[in-house]
């Protein structure tokens, strides 16, 4: 218990027992360990968490029918580097962290970098679900005008559908996706000494495989609806100019 209040006092159990066995061969279960940390005021238990008022949606039944992405604005390297967005691509049938990417802000800029990188490491996914972030909508309520946004054209050409929610709820799986994030990924990038965007993003395919082997989930059905990219390297130059 000196340990974790020396070093792991914001941890939560699992993630505390998890750092406890890999870095001092200490090895206790996790419920052991939530018990003595809720006795010792270092976990607060979510039983007393104010109870969910939206009930989830079902999620989809295949790999890469539907892909949630958002960015999350936070002081990732706790002051090590300068605040910044980490850009979030999540598989809504499995909860697998598809591709992260941190970026200086949340701009179409770089929502088209790293879907790039997407689609090379994964292909084209049937759907993106987002919010209405004015990088994948134009709405001029005033004017009643709705169109297509420079990375909404991207998509489009891409064919690829585009979701925009009606709410931060209806895309809840990856908003709390940012809430984990915000609390595993934080702590794993100080244990490791990372601190700026371009070392974070070089490691970042290591935290994404360890998180994945801990959290995914198996499809409903087993296909995987990702479509392989026919376009060549000068077409995708091209549409994602």
């Amino acid at each position: 218990m000196a340990l974790l209040r020396e070093k792991y006092s914001d941890f939560g159990p699992t993630l505390a027992a998890e750092k406890l066995s890999e870095r001092h061969n200490i090895r206790v279960s996790v419920e052991t360990l939530r018990k003595w940390m809720t006795a010792d005021g270092l976990w607060v238990p979510h039983s007393r968490c104010k109870p969910r008022v939206y009930q989830p949606r079902y999620r989809r039944d295949c790999l890469g029918e539907l892909v949630q992405i958002d960015g999350s604005h936070h002081d990732w390297f706790e002051g090590r580097a300068s605040k910044c967005c980490l850009l979030v691509y999540m598989d809504d049938a499995t909860g697998r962290l598809m591709h992260l990417r941190f970026c200086e802000t949340e701009s179409a800029f770089d929502y088209m970098l790293a879907t790039r990188e997407y689609l090379d490491k994964h292909g084209k996914p049937v759907a993106f679900y987002s919010d209405k972030h004015a990088v994948f909508r134009v709405s001029q309520a005033e004017t009643r005008r709705t169109g297509t946004t420079q990375f909404g054209r991207v998509l489009h050409d891409l064919n690829i559908d585009l979701i925009c929610a009606n709410s931060s709820q209806a895309k809840g799986r990856v908003e709390r996706a940012n809430q984990t994030l915000q609390d595993r990924l934080i702590k794993e990038m100080r244990l490791e000494n990372i601190t700026g965007i371009e070392e974070a993003n070089a490691w970042l395919e290591t935290f994404i495989q360890d998180f994945n082997r801990r959290f995914a989930k198996a499809p409903q059905y087993p296909k995987n609806l990702h479509r392989p990219v026919d376009e060549s390297q000068s077409e995708l130059d091209d549409i994602f100019a």
